[in-house]
């Protein structure tokens, strides 16, 4: 097959925070083998009005890919998934999650988790994502990131609480087994605020500040200030690196790419 042909076939990801836009494409050809492209947003209009002048503007969005993976960063309602019936999902979502206007909502089952996962869609956003592309898949923006963590939740034998860092917030999440114990999301701004909710979800889940685990992950804010705040605390504070994580996997040498981006990448 052409090179160009196998690089006109991939799957274009297309990451959606609250705040960012940012394209990524498989490419054999390219030094890490994945192009990476954030995208500057302008402030005062939506993230659909952004997508849309980005496939103006955009190097990868202005290329002839007809099939896309949406990575959505939204408010996340966690169900088991012997409880989910997909004709009450919205229903439920909105009365657990309020405040969300113009959306759809849409769930992404995780089988090794026995969660489905509850997330909305901007309906504008989705149409602006229709119209350019045939083959659309959509999943939370977490969910590469829980997953990556859960397979390393069985090493050792001691409870681990998860924080992860990105766009200005936290997700603080932990594991029983193949379910989830606990999973929440905080605006973070300030690292005594970050240090207070992990603590917090800490002494919660009674864990155990001589024994059990912390591990942190993605952007940390001030990260010295944070780390040494939390060993006031906990003895025993992790932080993932992904380049080690994945064996130094070319995508984990991209600078700049988020842990969710890689991660979706690396476990490919």
């Amino acid at each position: 097959m052409n090179e160009n042909n196998t690089i006109t076939d991939q799957r274009l990801v297309i990451r959606v925070s609250r705040q960012s836009l940012a394209f990524a494409v498989s490419n054999p050809i390219a030094v890490n083998k994945v192009e990476f492209e954030p995208y500057t947003v302008r402030s005062g209009i939506s993230m659909a009005a952004n997508l849309r002048e980005a496939f103006n503007e955009s190097v990868l969005l202005g290329r002839d890919l007809r099939r896309a993976q949406l990575l959505i960063d939204s408010p996340v309602l966690m169900t088991p998934i012997q409880e989910f019936n997909a004709d009450d999902a919205a229903l439920l979502y909105h009365h657990a999650i309020t405040g969300q206007e113009g959306v759809e909502v849409m769930h992404s089952v995780i089988p090794e988790l026995n969660a489905v996962a509850l997330y909305s869609v901007n309906r504008d956003l989705k149409l602006v994502v229709t119209d350019h592309f045939t083959d659309v898949r959509w999943l939370p923006l977490m969910q590469p990131v829980w997953t990556l963590h859960h397979k390393r939740c069985f090493t050792g034998n001691y409870r681990k609480l998860y924080a992860h860092f990105h766009d200005h917030q936290l997700e603080v999440f932990s594991f029983d087994k193949n379910r989830f114990r606990f999973c929440n999301c905080f605006d973070s701004n300030r690292t005594n605020d970050s240090v207070y909710f992990v603590l917090y979800v800490w002494k919660q889940l009674a864990f155990n500040a001589e024994t059990d685990e912390l591990h942190l992950s993605g952007h940390l804010p001030e990260s010295e200030m944070l780390i040494e705040q939390l060993q006031r605390f906990l003895k025993k504070v992790y932080i993932l690196n992904p380049t080690a994580e994945f064996n130094r996997a070319p995508v984990s040498l991209i600078k700049g790419m988020p842990l969710d981006l890689v991660t979706f990448f690396a476990r490919k």
